[in-house]
């Protein structure tokens, strides 16, 4: 049997995509085409009926199925095993729609896909790299500092110390002899991932929007499932901003939008002011340059045509504005651009944090190493 790899995305089959072969591993015929059926239902953003239509294109040219196990039994399989359900349409017509267990199939093979196959830790906690006051022992030891607290003390190595500072026949304990065992702090990380979502990210037969989607559904996996006290926020930003839940992550589409970062990046620090853990952060997957602001009266300022001054300088206030409440905004430039590229060098330089000027190659796995260089800080304070 055969898998492929989707490449690019538009309205013609054909012409929006390309696909690779190779030998995929030893499935059941069920497995096989929902390997394929979960990446096509994420690019046509949860539309079954498309998907199903894709999938009957990849058969005639790939020959998935036999005659003992056609796509009607497929879709059957998928019905039994509760993976769609029939639903009704404003107009009260039947359709099948994918359920919350496809939801999370989606997602699982995402973070597969991304991140590799991540085992579940233990207790889900995040450990800092550095030593000091914490509760997670490390079986290291150091010499007892004033202030330390006193049931951090090892006594067993403590007393081992007098035995061997002061002798047997005349036992004394000071506090020279005493040690204390090192501990890490079990951090916790409160992140907000911002997807741009405006009609860019869908320009010059390049599909954008299905990798961003992606990408939050692996790092949504991750944090429920390896680090469960940590929290993910997921927002979009056009013309204006809004959070949306994980469950949605499927279904989201580019609209015929501007974009509007600085609605983003508000509606993303005040999700974090309301997050008690003290470990926060922005992630903003964008490819274009902000164009548009909504201005106190509700109407839209625009421009299109390169850096507009106005828009950008209140991208550079909120990125300030960040870093004041130390909030590090990390950005995925998409696009590289030499004077979008500029851009992004100036606000990051305004909120001291990081950017990557990427292609869509190696996204995840970027998005994955700086989530899990920046949990693995020390708590300050």
């Amino acid at each position: 049997m055969y898998f492929y790899r989707a490449m690019t995305k538009n309205n013609n089959f054909r012409k929006g995509f390309s696909f690779t072969a190779y030998k995929a591993p030893d499935l059941s015929p069920f497995e096989t085409l929902f390997e394929i059926f979960k990446e096509l239902i994420t690019h046509t953003s949860g539309d079954f009926d498309e998907a199903i239509s894709w999938l009957r294109e990849l058969d005639k040219e790939y020959k998935l199925t036999t005659a003992e196990y056609t796509i009607e039994d497929f879709i059957e399989d998928l019905k039994k095993k509760g993976y769609i359900k029939e639903t009704i349409d404003p107009d009260g017509n039947g359709e099948m729609a994918i359920t919350a267990k496809t939801e999370r199939a989606i997602r699982q093979q995402a973070l597969e896909h991304i991140f590799g196959k991540i085992k579940r830790s233990g207790q889900g906690n995040h450990k800092s790299k550095s030593p000091g006051i914490g509760d997670e022992h490390t079986g290291d030891f150091r010499a007892y500092q004033f202030g330390d607290a006193l049931d951090k003390v090892s006594m067993t190595e403590s007393l081992r110390n007098a035995q061997i500072n002061h002798g047997i026949g005349n036992f004394s304990l000071t506090e020279d002899d005493l040690v204390v065992e090192e501990t890490l702090h079990k951090s916790q990380m409160s992140t907000v991932l911002m997807i741009d979502i405006s009609h860019s990210m869908i320009l010059y037969g390049e599909d954008r929007i299905t990798p961003a989607k992606r990408v939050a559904m692996a790092l949504a996996e991750l944090i429920t499932t390896r680090y469960p006290k940590d929290t993910l926020d997921i927002i979009v930003f056009g013309n204006d901003s809004w959070q949306i839940e994980i469950k949605d992550l499927p279904y989201l589409k580019v609209g015929p939008y501007h974009t509007n970062t600085v609605a983003g990046l508000q509606l993303a620090m005040d999700l974090l002011r309301r997050k008690r853990n003290t470990n926060k952060q922005v992630f903003m997957i964008t490819d274009g340059k902000p164009s548009c602001l909504r201005l106190p009266d509700g109407q839209y300022y625009k421009d299109s045509n390169g850096l507009n001054p106005y828009i950008t300088n209140k991208c550079y206030a909120m990125a300030q504005q960040a870093r004041k409440l130390h909030i590090p905004i990390t950005t995925f430039m998409i696009a590289q651009d030499r004077y979008l590229m500029q851009f992004v060098q100036e606000f990051t330089r305004a909120n001291q944090g990081k950017a990557f000027y990427t292609g869509l190659k190696g996204l995840g796995e970027m998005i994955f190493e700086d989530y899990e260089t920046n949990r693995k800080k020390r708590i300050k304070g």
